[in-house]
């Protein structure tokens, strides 16, 4: 390799993109160039916020190391998608994650970006031991409540899973009629990479599906918002009443009830 004088400052930052040595790092730091000087100030930043990430990523990952610890080997996350909208399912997701499991930006889903979820989406699918969603549909949301449809959706989610857990880390609620070890967690999608895994899942899975709807009621923009109560959405309650997907027990349904 070329010695640091000898080497533009393209040709640095490439050296820096791999594993540089502490002697590269040096000399770096004392070449007099800005352009170099910009590059170690860069990679030193970087540095500190994969160490920072990883630390983040250790501390999600404590509840299931100790239930690992335990001999619980498969540690199902549980979490739903969908309880406050006006309109469409609530959509559930179980996910089993490897022991050695590793991916920067896991996070909460509502704390990311939609091409940030998108791409973790895809990650999660591929190095998760398992998955699956389960949902229920707004004449079950009407006919239970919110949170009994929500509580049903994720036993589906379990149920629907090809590798049966040991154990499920589940985001605030318990899950009744399962006879498998449980534990709901507050705030679980933000302390738990198996809760904010399923979270993922359910989040992007439900958008999916709402994009797809959005073919059918084209008038209410599901694909934009959801199924949410957004101005644009009451306004089209409003104008053309419930369709069959609406939540007829939400009160802003309810009060469109009579418009068809």
């Amino acid at each position: 390799m070329k010695g640091l004088s000898q080497m533009s400052i393209r040709e640095v930052g490439e050296v820096l993109k791999t594993s540089p040595s502490e002697e590269f790092l040096l000399e770096c730091a004392k070449d007099s160039r800005q352009g170099v000087q910009q590059l170690i100030e860069r990679y030193y930043k970087n540095q500190q916020k994969e160490r920072e990430e990883a630390e983040r990523m250790k501390k999600l990952l404590v509840h299931e190391q100790e239930l690992w610890q335990r001999g619980y080997l498969h540690i199902a996350g549980i979490d739903e998608a969908g309880r406050g909208p006006l309109a469409g399912p609530v959509v559930a997701a179980a996910c089993i994650l490897p022991a050695k499991f590793k991916l920067n930006g896991l996070n909460d889903s509502k704390k990311l970006t939609e091409n940030k979820r998108e791409k973790l989406f895809l990650e999660i699918k591929k190095e998760a031991l398992g998955y699956a969603v389960g949902s229920a549909e707004p004449a079950e949301i009407d006919a239970l409540n919110i949170l009994e449809a929500t509580k049903l959706a994720m036993f589906r989610a379990v149920k629907n899973l090809n590798i049966s857990p040991h154990f499920l880390l589940i985001d605030a609620l318990e899950i009744p009629n399962l006879k498998i070890p449980q534990e709901g967690i507050v705030d679980g999608d933000a302390v738990s990479a198996s809760i904010a895994a399923a979270s993922i899942i359910a989040k992007v899975s439900r958008d999916h599906l709402m994009i797809q709807l959005d073919e059918l009621y084209p008038e209410y923009k599901f694909a934009k918002n959801k199924g949410y109560g957004t101005r644009e959405h009451l306004t089209a309650l409003r104008k053309y009443g419930p369709c069959p997907i609406h939540r007829k027990s939400f009160t802003p349904v309810q009060e469109q009830s009579s418009v068809v």
